[in-house]
């Protein structure tokens, strides 16, 4: 199968410039619950969207030329999935996974990754489209005509909560924004199932 990340990663880098409300209300979802950090890692960074202005300096993602995309931006990359990271134990102290969970072929091995490399008192840090969402149905509706999303597999936020707290991340905070679909510039709110956007930070403490 083509990947559409391959191929159409200038295409899917155009789109936060045509979507300039979506992608300020995410960035300003994923700020409000940006933890202080030394060393952060993202995984499927993507163009270095969100590494970028949120200051983390390295990111992996299997899409070479997303990758170059993200190294324009100053971010440090390198080829990999999130199932398989090729960094030691305990190297960063924050882990940040944006519009990445609906396309990982296994999300347990990813919090298990995450939970690997990350120091005992690192967080990880979450943006999800949540397909449950009432906000979600009339944006994800001709996903099947996406060229990205139509390989995507359906994702909740409390089906990532669960998954979160089943892998032992015991504290979870969640943020919400797009409240109203991908044009709303209201500020994000606490918690999560109304947003088509959502946040969370976990850790295992």
């Amino acid at each position: 199968m083509t990947d559409p990340f391959a191929v159409h990663a200038a295409r899917y880098d155009r789109w936060y410039d045509r979507h300039p409300r979506a992608y300020a209300a995410e960035l300003t979802a994923l700020r409000a619950l940006l933890p202080p950090f030394r060393v952060g890692l993202e995984v499927g960074v993507g163009t270095g969207r969100f590494a970028a202005p949120l200051g983390v300096g390295f990111g992996v993602d299997p899409s070479l030329p997303m990758l170059a995309l993200a190294r324009t931006r100053g971010v440090r990359v390198a080829a990999a999935r999130g199932e398989t990271l090729p960094f030691p134990d305990d190297h960063f102290d924050l882990v940040l996974a944006v519009a990445t969970w609906c396309f990982l072929d296994d999300p347990a091995a990813f919090l298990a990754e995450s939970a690997r490399v990350l120091t005992p008192d690192g967080h990880l840090l979450l943006g999800i489209l949540d397909w449950e969402a009432p906000a979600a149905r009339g944006y994800l509706a001709g996903k099947a005509e996406d060229p990205f999303y139509r390989h995507a597999r359906p994702t909740g936020t409390r089906q990532v909560d669960a998954a979160l707290r089943r892998a032992g991340w015991r504290t979870r905070i969640w943020k919400q924004a797009l409240m109203a679909g991908p044009e709303d510039p209201s500020p994000p709110r606490p918690g999560h199932g109304e947003g088509l956007f959502a946040a969370v930070l976990a850790c295992r403490a």
